[in-house]
């Protein structure tokens, strides 16, 4: 199947919030992404805007022709913002509003009256839930209960373990992917996929919708350029 690429694009907002101009221009970066062949454009306004701001959010909506996927922890300033911009996708994430980057998923059991409440808010406006999980295939069946419409695979462990032993690094998210399907959730996964690893990933893991991309990919983008990056992980997806 089809696995489409969004790109995470937090990380030229770092960039650019480093010298407090609009150097690099987030929003025209977006839409170099789409057209050197990006299937979305994926953003993380965190609390503290450290890297994409509100008013980014308002601003990328118009431009961001392909899909739109906004991540977060659901605060209700999260969801007032999500309600008004209705992207295409909310990728829901348990982070604290300090952390660094996202470092778990949910524990879908102990936040499902709270998790159902905002994908039923998130369906009503007619925007894709996915809920960011770890390959527990109770929390894939839990994250089902809830409503949402996919589950996100946090794929560090598998980055971490990938040279060591890839076989035994992509088995769980395999057999994560086969749990999403039996219960009717589409997949995604993100965090840490790269060049090196994302190629096995695709071909091991199953019924794969959506890989999101950013801190490797911008990195690769120093060193390749924009547009030989974004067509390298698109051939890693096409196997």
């Amino acid at each position: 199947m089809t696995t489409n690429l969004s790109v995470n694009i937090n990380k030229v907002a770092t960039l650019r919030n480093a010298r407090g101009e609009n150097v690099p221009d987030v929003g025209q970066v977006a839409v170099d992404c789409e057209s050197f062949g990006a299937d979305g454009i994926t953003v993380h306004p965190r609390p503290d805007e450290r890297h994409i701001r509100r008013e980014d959010v308002f601003h990328l909506r118009p431009l961001v022709k392909t899909e739109f996927n906004i991540e977060g922890y659901p605060t209700p300033e999260f969801m007032d913002l999500v309600l008004k911009i209705k992207p295409e996708q909310v990728t829901l994430v348990p982070d604290a509003p300090g952390v660094l980057t996202s470092s778990a998923g949910w524990v879908v059991a102990d936040h499902l009256e709270f998790l159902t409440g905002i994908v039923d808010a998130l369906r009503e406006a007619g925007i894709r839930s996915s809920i960011f999980v770890d390959t527990d295939p109770e929390n894939i069946r839990m994250a089902a209960k809830a409503g949402a419409d996919r589950v996100e695979l946090y794929t560090k462990p598998y980055a971490d373990m990938y040279e060591k032993d890839p076989e035994a690094a992509v088995k769980p998210y395999v057999e994560a992917s086969r749990a999403a399907r039996k219960v009717g959730l589409g997949v995604n996964a993100g965090h840490d996929l790269n060049l090196k690893n994302l190629r096995y990933f695709k071909e091991q893991v199953p019924f794969l919708n959506e890989v999101s991309i950013g801190h490797a990919l911008i990195s690769d983008a120093l060193y390749l350029g924009l547009p030989e990056t974004i067509r390298r992980y698109k051939a890693a997806l096409k196997v």
